[in-house]
């Protein structure tokens, strides 16, 4: 099969707008969560979120292309036009060029907008724009009619693992021969009092309210997740289509794995089968043995029950052998992007790789029994390590695992 490389990064994040900021603010340490400012919360029992500031759409499209496009699809589209710019794709046939971009919501903005024109003012009030700016997979297809590209365009929705299932299935596609490139990642754009609402009601949020000791994976204070928006596109080629026009290569996509819990629409197996199986399956295909340094950019969410048992999953993975396997949530930076969260992540992932450097899990201070693992502490971390892994795992059971490698000549 044919061999998978990352030449092209972009993202829109609640730590900036381009990959640079970003991860500087990823290696510093900084905290992307602060109180809301979309809206009044002095009725909700949540008050603080990881929001994108100062992002301007009209940076990356025309006006009238911003007025006719959700708030998550402009996150989308400015990502992958970053990502496009640093990978100088710009001779490809357009058939072979294809866009796999997911969302875990959709156009929540506009869906709740238009939702109160119709209640407000009848049904004359509501945009003829309402449908095509709602639906989650217009994401995928502005993309797609921005760069022209004609190839095989799938839009995944598997909740918070809808960046990593977008990305693998990017890969295989390629692996497989049914495109020479294809950009690949999410978006999410949620912070609306509706969603926070219904987050809050389902007991997954957070709720101490306070920006930097609220998003908490891993620590035995942890009491849920905070929500994050943004976008994160990867573009990844056929590793000789990239070599002959002479890209810069990041990394190697070496493995990806797809499973389900089948067990309970948000809660994870306590034994944590399935995401254990997730991961073995990477690492069986991308073959890393027991002496490789390895990074895993973990789900990481800072509920309860997720830290614990995908805490479970990588110790179970690994038999239990996890003394060169280090451990980051950067959610505890950026909150919980949903659906975009694991494009981002896929991004931290490759980068820390390239600068053989471990982002930290901020806000780390007491030791819980169940979560033992080597978390990064508060401060970034020289690295040797030889493969990178990125954990998602999403409502309804949904895991996605993803793993990068150093490129092999």
């Amino acid at each position: 099969m044919k061999r998978v490389v990352v030449t092209g990064i972009g993202l829109i994040t609640p730590l900036g707008n381009d990959v640079q900021s970003f991860w500087n603010h990823i290696l510093s340490g900084v905290c992307g969560i602060d109180y809301i400012t979309r809206f009044d919360t002095e009725n909700f029992k949540v008050k603080i979120a990881a929001e994108v500031k100062s992002f301007d759409p009209t940076n990356y499209m025309e006006k009238a292309d911003a007025r006719r496009s959700d708030l998550f699809s402009q996150y989308a589209t400015a990502a992958a036009v970053q990502a496009m710019s640093d990978s100088n794709l710009t001779d490809i046939n357009p058939e072979r060029l294809g866009v796999y971009v997911g969302s875990g919501i959709g156009g929540m903005q506009t869906f709740t907008a238009e939702t109160l024109k119709l209640a407000e003012g009848g049904p004359k009030k509501v945009s003829p724009f309402f449908i095509p700016m709602m639906i989650s997979n217009m994401a995928a297809g502005n993309i797609a009619i921005r760069f022209n590209a004609q190839g095989p365009c799938l839009p995944v929705v598997t909740a918070c693992a809808t960046s990593s299932h977008a990305i693998g299935e990017a890969y295989r596609a390629i692996q497989h021969g049914y495109a020479d490139a294809i950009i690949a990642g999410g978006s999410e754009a949620t912070i609306t009092p509706l969603a926070v609402a219904g987050f809050t009601n389902i007991m997954a949020l957070s709720t101490t309210n306070i920006p930097a000791q609220s998003s908490l994976p891993f620590d035995k204070r942890r009491d849920g997740f905070v929500m994050g928006e943004g976008a994160g596109i990867i573009i990844l080629e056929e590793y000789e289509h990239a070599c002959n026009r002479g890209a810069k290569i990041y990394a190697e996509m070496c493995a990806y794995s797809n499973t389900c819990d089948a067990y309970h629409m948000t809660a994870p197996q306590p034994d944590a089968i399935g995401a254990t199986k997730a991961i073995q399956y990477v690492l069986d295909e991308s073959g890393i043995a027991e002496n490789s340094n390895v990074y895993i950019n973990a789900h990481g969410t800072g509920t309860p029950l997720n830290d614990k048992a995908e805490t479970l999953a990588i110790k179970k993975a690994f038999k239990g052998k996890t003394e060169r396997v280090a451990v980051s949530s950067t959610k505890s930076m950026t909150g919980h992007m949903l659906g975009a969260a694991g494009g981002v992540e896929a991004i931290v992932s490759v980068l820390a790789l390239r600068d053989q450097i471990l982002p930290p899990t901020i806000g780390y201070e007491e030791q819980d029994p169940d979560c033992d693992l080597d978390y990064v502490p508060n401060v970034a971390r020289k690295s040797t390590a030889d493969y990178a892994i990125s954990t998602s795992l999403g409502f309804g059971g949904h895991n996605a695992v993803i793993a990068f490698s150093k490129v092999k000549e």
